[in-house]
């Protein structure tokens, strides 16, 4: 019965950001390319730069999530990024060698919630040159799934999302 229950919520949460990603389009907002549909063709992973000591990063305000946590996950982005020796760029229309911009969605019910997220990196021209895609799981919340994601959410998704970004400039 609980296999059943289980596989009941997973349909459920599917649902929901499906519904999520519709909503979003429909309200004019970009929805991540390829994010939908598993069949897309990849984009093009363009070579970082040589140094990437000289590589400088501009974080996008972030579409999808209200207000307090799109500035408590920025935030958390931004000390994750001291400690990988990433140099961001904090000055809104400032010069960088790229841009990120994020994508979050929360689905969840009284048991459990999930952040899903998607970072975009694309270079001067706005190509996209790489794909940041994750999930962080946590408690419950009855009502709106964002009640859900915690301090502790956040930090995992920005480790995650920061220490990847790190490992594709360093390669």
């Amino acid at each position: 019965m609980s296999v059943i229950r289980q596989n009941r919520a997973t349909v459920s949460r599917a649902a929901v950001f499906a519904a999520a990603l519709a909503l979003t389009a429909c309200a004019g907002y970009p929805v991540p390319p390829g994010l939908v549909s598993e069949n897309a063709a990849p984009a093009a992973q363009a070579a970082p730069p040589l140094d990437p000591q000289q590589v400088t990063i501009a974080f996008e305000p972030f579409t999808g999530a209200p207000g307090n946590i799109s500035d408590a996950l920025s935030r958390r982005i931004g000390a994750e990024a001291v400690e990988q020796n990433l140099r961001l760029v904090r000055r809104v229309g400032a010069p960088s060698t790229y841009r990120v911009n994020g994508y979050l969605s929360a689905s969840g019910d009284q048991s459990s919630t999930t952040l899903f997220y998607v970072f975009d990196v694309v270079d001067s021209n706005g190509a996209r040159v790489h794909r940041i895609v994750g999930q962080e799981s946590a408690s419950g919340a009855a009502g709106d799934p964002w009640a859900g994601v915690d301090a502790d959410t956040l930090d995992r998704a920005a480790r995650r999302a920061v220490a990847e970004l790190a490992a594709w400039l360093r390669r």
